[in-house]
């Protein structure tokens, strides 16, 4: 009995070492990802001013589509290799190999896809300035089908440093490429913009983004190496090309539609834009000024792409729990059972919640002041309004991914996939009946965060009911009940707080996540437990 319980003993002392090193990891990418949140910031914040509203809204038409086309890469490359060498064993670098040599081609068909969609997007946007500009990203998704496996056997293993390490470098480069190209191409390429029928500055942002993928590249490269190829017969745990492309490929449907529906909404709203400006005679830029309808068109886009800019902030931070979660759920799956299962799954939902709670509150107290950090009055004064509605929508897309990561990871791909594609097609229905019924500029930005914020909140109602089918647990009820109070009573008072300057917004900013904190503890939500567990996650255990 007692050899017994020492095994126990020693049993729950690695798991629970497991779960703190896995914590730790967890910080460590979720640093770099407020690492990218912020240079991200730094970014959209200078983009305008380096190649100008018109060409920055273009950008954002762009980025609509060639977004899509990378974060599947990135997402499916990831998770897919992240699953299967963290199940190959000893043969981790063999799995490599593998899976490399699905990707690249997997990559390549998708860069073919991009370029020949070009023509179309630019049609269907009446919008031919973005169809070069979408050729040229191409590059772009060719190099991340190399670079985001290397990525996804870096954390399938557990190298959460260096995964964090990768990221930040990442954004720094591809910020540094953007700002310092879109410049140059803006102030000194007009003919060669003009010979390929795009605006320069855009041009230059977008060649910015290929030299700093391929930059990435080859720092990850250095790193992982290839993989190694099989010597003799061929392991458990590596698969076939044919076997392991028939795994990814409802990963990569399931991300097509998640990242469909983060785009959708400002994809139909450039539309709709563009199609109202040429339909006004002197259609007003945000600071209400008449100019062409291109030029129109594409300021406004640019102001709703300011949204999004901080309406994302939750669903990039809820990223990094998913990015933790998902190698441990895929292992304890396999080897721990459905308990392990049920107990992950509500632990990093609740801390998702909790964390997604706290940027939602910050956003709708002060949407115009937050705005107004990143770019000008004019663009803050349009924009606050739509973001305050945009935000409840993206929260709710962000828990909406958490629900879908979790049933990738326990093999339900075809569920997660059939809500994501129930969300985008609610989205595209509500955007095709609000935004062309309403006015020209700031009405249509209003229609458009509307309808995402609806769409997106009945999705998650689905998400949510197949996750606790299939994990046995979710978000707590009484942690929902908690977070969505505190949401709403901020938002309450985000109606009658003023428009603060600068410096007073980065003070407000950390007294309003203050003081949701301490609403959860005075409510019970967060307590001591909460506390022990950050400082174990935190502090290393002494040896």
């Amino acid at each position: 009995m007692t050899d017994t319980n020492t095994e126990t003993n020693t049993t729950r002392a690695g798991a629970d070492e497991e779960q703190k090193r896995a914590g730790r990891g967890g910080l460590a990418v979720l640093a770099a990802k407020v690492f990218f949140i912020v240079t991200g910031l730094v970014q959209q914040a200078l983009l305008p001013r380096a190649i100008g509203l018109a060409d920055y809204g273009a950008l954002a038409r762009v980025f609509a589509v060639s977004n899509v086309f990378n974060n599947v890469i990135v997402a499916s490359s990831t998770q897919g290799v992240s699953r299967t060498v963290a199940a190959a064993g000893a043969f981790e670098r063999e799995a490599l190999r593998a899976t490399l040599r699905a990707h690249v081609a997997i990559a390549a068909v998708a860069t073919g896809l991009l370029v020949v969609a070009a023509p179309v997007v630019a049609h269907f946007q009446s919008a031919p300035e973005i169809l070069a500009p979408i050729v040229a990203m191409g590059g772009v998704l060719a190099t991340y089908g190399i670079y985001a496996p290397l990525v996804g056997y870096i954390n399938g293993r557990r190298m959460f440093a260096k995964q964090a390490t990768l990221d930040m470098v990442a954004a720094t480069l591809r910020t540094a490429g953007m700002l310092g190209f879109g410049w140059f191409f803006a102030r000194n390429a007009r003919g060669i913009a003009e010979a390929a029928g795009t605006l320069p500055g855009m041009l230059g942002a977008t060649a910015g983004a290929v030299m700093a993928a391929i930059g990435i590249l080859l720092l990850a490269l250095r790193w992982t190496g290839t993989g190694k190829a099989l010597a003799g017969a061929r392991p458990s745990g590596v698969p076939e090309v044919r076997a392991y492309v028939k795994l990814v490929v409802p990963v990569m449907l399931a991300q097509l539609f998640v990242n469909g529906l983060m785009q959708a909404d400002i994809f139909m709203l450039g539309r709709y834009l563009s199609l109202a400006a040429a339909a006004v005679p002197s259609p007003l830029t945000p600071g209400g000024v008449a100019a062409e309808p291109s030029t129109a068109a594409n300021e406004w886009v640019g102001v709703y792409r300011a949204c999004q800019l901080f309406a994302f902030l939750p669903y990039q931070l809820l990223f990094s729990v998913t990015q933790v979660l998902f190698p441990m759920l895929a292992r304890a799956k396999q080897e721990e059972g459905d308990a392990r299962v049920a107990e992950l799954v509500s632990r990093g939902a609740r801390i998702g919640a909790i964390v997604c709670g706290l940027m939602v509150t910050v956003i709708v107290a002060m949407p115009e002041s937050l705005i107004r950090l990143a770019y000008n009055a004019e663009i803050a004064a349009s924009g606050a309004p739509a973001l305050r509605v945009l935000v409840l929508g993206q929260s709710a897309f962000a828990m909406l991914g958490l629900a879908t990561t979790i049933l990738v990871s326990l093999g339900r791909e075809r569920t997660a996939m059939s809500l994501t594609a129930l969300a985008l097609a609610l989205l595209v229905t509500a955007s095709v009946v609000l935004v062309p019924n309403a006015p020209f500029g700031h009405a249509q930005i209003m229609a458009a965060a509307t309808a995402a914020a609806g769409a997106l909140g009945v999705s998650l109602v689905f998400g949510v009911t197949a996750a606790r089918k299939t994990a046995g647990a979710f978000v707590p009820l009484k942690t929902a009940l908690r977070v969505g109070a505190c949401i709403a009573g901020t938002t309450i008072l985000g109606l009658y707080l003023p428009r603060f300057g600068k410096v007073v917004t980065l003070l407000v900013a950390p007294a309003v996540s203050l003081t949701y904190v301490v609403s959860l503890v005075v409510m019970g939500e967060l307590g001591k437990s909460d506390l022990t567990l950050v400082l174990s996650v935190v502090r290393p255990k002494k040896r």
